[in-house]
């Protein structure tokens, strides 16, 4: 074993060499990369939800097998370590993380040295690959911390670059591309987040985030499309490329992204702009997301009429068709009907719309004013601006009322709920997470609307899951 080891390490000084002297080319070719996927896909079934492993649980592995997987992986990722230079802190502590797991007994991992040696977001440069290994959760995939392997590059063009250096600071968001990845990852998950980590405290403070763009934009593509040809939607020229258009689709999520991310803590904000620490009812979490996305949006239609060239103008458009496709066609309608938040923004959206005529649904067929969607849209951004500002000045329970107020205005709660019955109906002499008890699993109901589009474009959503660039092309 120590020979194969040996060999294993050398060979990946060799690649490294071979494709241009440790520069992070290529990873995926290696073989240490599929050893390493093989030893992570060996050891995930043996985790239990937390990560550890049970060995006297019934079916539990030989200790002698894991710890002979766990071998492999450190093998692995020390073949892999010569490509990425830039990573070598992190490595280092991952090997050391790694077996103190497995000097501790293969207890609950605690990667926390790791995480905080891995700093993405400190070296920005297109085309950098990185590989990544913790045990962790997949948001909207794996909810267990097992571990995951991924090899991503960053997206960071010239043009981006500069927007966020001059309009949209965001020192922590990374925009990545999947290279490959393990199982946890093959699911509906796009993001890679230092909170899914398992460690053994959490860090004062992140500072990164990374979004797997590419994901999101075939995501995107592949529901729109359906969308399009079941409702019978015309679309302007530029909205019918950039559904179709893999890389156009992709630089308009980064940009998306971009200043969705930073807005969470931009603004007149009443609470802890990321809801981290506090228990409140849905819809002021679906209110949050949409006030990011309404922003962008806002700001598509001021680099669409500011923008110094016509590549930033062309993508301040596609900004706008982007988060109105995905908002109204895709979000409603994807996950489970319980606390879905994303959902229920888009519904807000769609109803917001088609109360001030912007879009209409007649002989089954979807027609947009997109002039007046352009300014209704603010419209609706301005009302949660407002909403918020007005929090700040009231008690928590009362904000929370007001922004139920808001939302339904345009659209209709569950018949059976306590919330549309108003305040007298509340037990407002309880503290405030007895109020959210209140709250149904499904407090808005989908519209008909939705469940006749779900029926239609529901198999195309699953396709979704674990989609890549590549798929979608």
């Amino acid at each position: 074993m120590e020979n194969l080891l040996s060999q294993t390490v050398e060979d990946g000084k060799l690649l490294a060499t071979a494709v241009g002297g440790g520069h992070a080319v290529g990873a995926e070719r290696h073989p240490a990369w599929a050893g390493l996927k093989d030893a992570v896909e060996t050891v995930r079934p043996w985790q239990a939800n937390d990560g550890s492993i049970d060995f006297a649980a019934e079916g539990a592995p030989d200790r002698a097998a894991v710890q002979g997987e766990l071998r492999r992986m450190v093998a692995s990722v020390e073949a892999l370590a010569p490509m990425f230079p830039h990573d070598a802190a992190y490595l280092q502590a991952l090997v050391a993380d790694l077996e103190g797991w497995g000097r501790d007994g293969f207890g609950v991992p605690d990667f926390l040295d790791s995480l905080l040696a891995f700093q993405p977001a400190a070296n920005r440069v297109d085309g950098l690959q990185h590989l990544v290994l913790f045990p962790m959760y997949t948001q909207n995939g794996n909810p267990d911390r097992n571990f995951e392997a991924v090899l991503l590059r960053v997206f960071w063009p010239d043009w981006l670059a500069e927007l966020e250096r001059t309009r949209y600071d965001n020192p922590m968001f990374v925009p990545i591309t999947f290279d490959d990845f393990t199982a946890g990852y093959d699911t509906n998950s796009a993001v890679l987040f230092p909170e899914t980590i398992a460690v053994r405290e959490v860090p004062e403070r992140f500072s990164w985030g990374g979004i797997f763009c590419d994901r999101e934009a075939a995501r995107f593509r592949r529901v729109s499309q359906a969308a399009v040809a079941s409702l019978g939607l015309e679309l302007p020229e530029e909205a019918e490329r950039l559904i179709t258009d893999q890389d156009r689709s992709l630089e308009t999520f980064v940009l998306w992204d971009l200043i969705h991310d930073r807005t969470h803590s931009h603004g007149d904000l009443p609470f802890d702009p990321f809801m981290i620490k506090q228990r409140a009812p849905f819809w002021m979490y679906a209110l949050e997301e949409l006030r990011c996305d309404l922003t962008a949006f806002r700001e598509g239609v001021r680099l669409e009429a500011e923008g110094a060239d016509e590549r930033t103008r062309e993508l301040g458009r596609c900004l706008q068709y982007a988060m109105l496709f995905d908002r109204l066609f895709r979000f409603p309608i994807t996950g489970q009907r319980v606390r879905n938040y994303d959902g229920l923004g888009g519904q807000l959206l769609f109803a917001y719309l088609h109360k001030h005529d912007a879009l209409r649904w007649t002989d089954n067929t979807l027609r947009f004013d997109w002039e007046l969607a352009a300014s209704v849209t603010q419209r609706l951004s301005t009302e949660i601006d407002e909403l918020y500002r007005a929090g700040i000045d009231r008690p928590k329970v009362v904000h929370w009322l007001a922004a139920y107020e808001l939302v339904s205005r345009y659209l209709s709660p569950h018949p059976g709920s306590v919330w549309a019955k108003g305040p007298e109906a509340l037990p407002l002499d309880q503290p405030p997470r007895k109020l959210v008890d209140q709250v149904l699993p499904d407090e808005f109901p989908l519209s008909m609307f939705y469940e006749a589009l779900n029926k239609k474009l529901r198999d195309v959503i699953a396709s979704t899951r674990g989609i890549t660039a590549r798929a979608a092309a």
